[in-house]
């Protein structure tokens, strides 16, 4: 998926202070992602993520950028991000082609019974 715009410029913050994301960037974004995903299903239940994410640039904190592109799956790759239970993420360099490669995986959640 393409990379990111930044979180500054993905959402916006309202007078009382709750994100939103009325941006044009952050809308944009979300729109270019969810048509590259257009016949995808979302996953139900738990789900687990691998994530590269290969930024143009040394700078920018990985956790803002996957706020972003988590943001822009949701819907697309799973119903809601509160289903999201295990994450590995690695940065690269890629000035070339900056991308995100996300492999999104249903997880089965093992309980202890208590006995």
């Amino acid at each position: 998926m393409p990379y990111p715009p930044s979180i500054n410029r993905y959402w916006t913050i309202a007078k009382n202070a709750r994100r939103i994301t009325p941006t044009t960037t952050g809308r944009e974004y979300k729109e270019l992602v969810r048509w590259q995903y257009i016949n995808h299903v979302p996953l139900d239940g738990p789900v687990h993520l691998r994530i590269h994410v290969y930024r143009p640039a040394r700078r920018g904190d990985l956790d803002n950028i996957l706020k972003t592109a988590l943001d822009a799956l949701e819907g697309v790759a799973y119903n809601n991000d509160k289903q999201i239970v295990e994450i590995h993420a690695t940065r690269h360099e890629d000035k070339e082609n900056p991308r995100i490669e996300i492999e999104v995986g249903s997880t089965v959640l093992y309980r202890k019974d208590k006995r």
